[in-house]
């Protein structure tokens, strides 16, 4: 069984100090390992800006995609080798603005693969725009007097696109995070993690400290029933979208593998590809 460390490659990141993605990274890592992982068995799938580095920071398979395209990418990961686990990555400008499209039918499609979204609520890598998570009044460099446009709320779209698994965590909560991943492994059908991961540089609004004071765990609400997708959505809007924990799962749906006819366990990497010379020629009638 691997172990954290054998998830570790030599490719130093190069995000800015104290920048949350570190933390990203090293509870993906952990929760590789813990649910009993090996590299081989891994693939990161990673989109654009600051974020999509991470793919390239882990000791598995990755791929570093274009902008908005990384669960695109995964999917066809996942449906090509159904024995790889499949963790797609990016920013909030990556999936909830140009890959939009994307993650809301990958979520009502509801397969296998984990969606892991660095949230730091700006364009960070371009060097500090407004982005879709952006607060109303929020003031960068595309939004001199003050961000006009409503935030979106991650949650309340997934939870309203018919997820079956949503969980909101915070990058100093390395712990909690890792769970999380950990769950959104084991879950049949695809999780969406949505990570508070503060950028430091370009985003002094929404920083550890704001978050701290702001964010609330799931687990201080008495009684609360992740089960309950009515109440999800309800305590979700009653806390601006700041809800942290595994928010809402339902076991009950089947992953699309499972309902695609004649899907084989066995990944194309180890199938037999090969066709007879008869068939070809069949092929070359057809087409040609």
């Amino acid at each position: 069984m691997a172990t954290f460390k054998e998830f570790r490659n030599n490719i130093k990141p190069n995000w800015c100090p104290g920048c949350g993605d570190f933390s990203v990274q090293a509870a993906i890592q952990r929760a590789a390992a813990n649910v009993g992982l090996e590299p081989e068995n891994l693939a990161v799938i990673s989109g654009i800006g600051c974020s999509g580095r991470i793919s390239g920071y882990i000791n598995c398979y990755g791929l570093h995609g274009i902008h908005g395209r990384a669960l695109p990418i995964a999917q066809g990961v996942k449906m090509a080798n159904r024995e790889l686990t499949v963790i797609a990555s990016g920013g909030d400008g990556d999936g909830f603005a140009i890959g939009m499209g994307h993650t809301v039918h990958s979520i009502r499609r509801n397969m296998n693969i984990t969606y892991i979204v660095m949230d730091n609520q700006i364009y960070g890598l371009t060097k500090g725009q407004t982005s879709p998570r952006s607060a109303a009044g929020f003031v960068t460099k595309s939004t001199p007097s003050g961000s006009i446009e409503q935030s979106l709320s991650p949650v309340e779209v997934a939870l309203s696109a018919g997820a079956t698994f949503v969980a909101q965590s915070s990058s100093n909560d390395l712990k909690g995070l890792t769970d999380l991943i950990e769950k959104g492994i084991k879950h049949e059908g695809f999780s969406l993690i949505n990570v508070f991961s503060p950028c430091v540089t370009f985003n002094k609004v929404n920083t550890y400290d704001w978050f701290k004071e702001h964010i609330v765990s799931v687990d201080s609400i008495e009684g609360y029933d992740p089960h309950d997708r009515i109440k999800a959505m309800s305590y979700s809007m009653q806390n601006n979208g700041l809800l942290t924990g595994l928010i809402y799962q339902d076991t009950t749906r089947k992953s699309y593998e499972a309902l695609v006819q004649g899907f084989k366990e066995e990944g194309l990497a180890k199938a037999d590809l090969t066709i007879s010379e008869e068939d070809f020629q069949k092929l070359v009638a057809e087409f040609a």
